[in-house]
């Protein structure tokens, strides 16, 4: 989980200044000691520790905080205000040229994962936005990257351009033309992975910019790779003038650092987070809401927009009305369960609950194999069977065992989970996912969640 060491840390400092009641200035100096102490831990840059601290120090001994009724929420409200400004402060969408193709040039080390972010940022592009994008296979070194781009490709549904061995500022010439006669309103340029000490790979990006002059020139750096991240998007910024990152393996790195770094490093924001190795984990960076998940807020608008991604609108209101009715069926369970898998672990949404304890559920995740039973289970079902499993004698339960390849005693067990669904459904006045849209909108209005 991203920040765990950093947020548990912080956590413990601010429990102690909550234990004091009336802070002194003395109190409040302590607890920057073991704030900056935290950060640096993180992997933090140390200037910007420095300074990070000093600012939320100043603020912090104002008599307006320490004469507070309640001083130690005004620090976490400090500090929260600062990291969101160390982050960026908001969150910065890809520009989008006015004059179509918007071409993004995704450029970044060896090993970064360009390719198959690449196919990430496409798909997002297409699902979330509605845009027409087309992926330009650039990277004519390493072997197999036009064939991995296809196939990456093909998984997102974005068609792929390619000249095979060429020269790669030709090949992205030649894509964007390519874009424009097939009415493909973005372009993403796969360019090859590169050591950023090594001039004469830098020179060809340098070539590649000027020739094609992208709307876009978006980093693909590693987040587990700490401040080589953040010296790595300082290099290619001077060189390039790149206009964002993109942050990947987010949810591996448990520091942090290099997220609170890039920004203030390199002046440039941070634009999307890889949160996962399928193609559909990727998200638009919020600043304001990393920093409520650090602190321990959570982070609801997040889970609510997982959510409304994750499951299909249409049968979630058909979902309701079944509810309400008490006419839930085993195929209605099934595609529900389903769809809860596809919103990613336990541990990385119970991190964005105000006030649950996301370690508690680290490397929880739902049972891939039980799923995969329970498919079996209700695709040997005939159609009636499942409107109405009160028909499952033991002889259809024993036919059922043999088409599934499980037994009499998984069935039951599937049944009995069904059962307290249903029960469960019986207590529920209106469907869950539209109440949480309605916090969404709610949320959204007012700035922000009222908890």
């Amino acid at each position: 989980m991203p920040f765990e060491g950093l947020s548990e840390k912080l956590s413990a400092a601010f429990k102690r200044l909550r234990g004091k009641g009336r802070l002194s200035e003395a109190d409040v100096k302590e607890a920057m000691k073991e704030i900056r102490m935290a950060l640096l831990e993180a992997d933090v840059n140390f200037k910007i520790v420095k300074e990070f601290v000093a600012k939320v120090t100043e603020r912090s001994v104002g008599t307006d905080v320490l004469e507070s009724l309640t001083p130690a929420q005004m620090i976490v409200k400090i500090v929260n205000e600062e990291l969101t400004a160390l982050m960026g402060g908001e969150s910065t969408k890809l520009n989008i040229s006015s004059k179509p193709p918007t071409v993004v040039m995704v450029v970044g080390l060896n090993g970064a994962g360009k390719t198959t972010n690449c196919a990430k940022l496409a798909g997002f592009m297409k699902k979330q936005n509605g845009k027409r994008p087309l992926l330009v296979a650039c990277d004519t070194f390493r072997p197999a990257a036009i064939d991995q781009l296809e196939t990456v490709g093909g998984q997102v549904g974005v068609p792929v351009f390619q000249m095979g061995k060429g020269d790669p500022v030709a090949i992205a010439r030649a894509g964007i033309e390519h874009a424009r006669q097939h009415g493909n309103d973005m372009v993403f340029l796969d360019t090859a992975g590169r050591l950023h000490v090594y001039e004469e790979l830098m020179e060809q990006l340098r070539v590649m910019k000027e020739a094609v002059d992208p709307t876009e020139i978006l980093l693909v750096v590693d987040a587990m790779i700490g401040q080589d991240a953040v010296n790595a998007a300082k290099t290619f910024d001077e060189t390039l003038g790149i206009t964002g990152v993109m942050l990947t393996k987010l949810d591996g790195d448990a520091r942090g650092g290099a997220a609170l770094s890039i920004k203030a490093v390199t002046g440039k924001p941070i634009k999307f987070i890889g949160t996962g190795e399928k193609l559909d984990q990727v998200e638009i960076f919020h600043p304001d809401r990393m920093a409520s998940r650090i602190l321990g807020m959570g982070d609801v608008l997040s889970l609510i927009e997982k959510a409304q991604q994750s499951f299909d609108m249409r049968k979630a209101a058909e979902l309701e009305q079944k509810m309400r009715k008490n006419r839930l069926t085993l195929s209605d369970y099934y595609d529900q369960i389903s769809q809860l898998r596809n919103m990613g672990s336990l541990s990385d949404i119970a991190g964005m609950i105000p006030g649950v304890d996301a370690k508690a559920l680290s490397g929880a995740s739902i049972d891939e194999k039980a799923l995969s039973r329970t498919e079996a289970i209700i695709q040997s079902m005939t159609q009636a069977e499942r409107d109405d499993p009160s028909l499952l004698n033991n002889s259809r339960k024993k036919r059922i065992a043999a088409g599934s390849g499980t037994q009499i005693v998984d069935i039951n067990r599937l049944l009995k989970q069904f059962e307290m669904m249903q029960q469960l459904s019986r207590q529920m006045s209106g469907g869950s996912l539209k109440k949480m849209q309605k916090m969404a909108r709610f949320g959204k209005k007012k700035g922000g969640f009222p908890f």
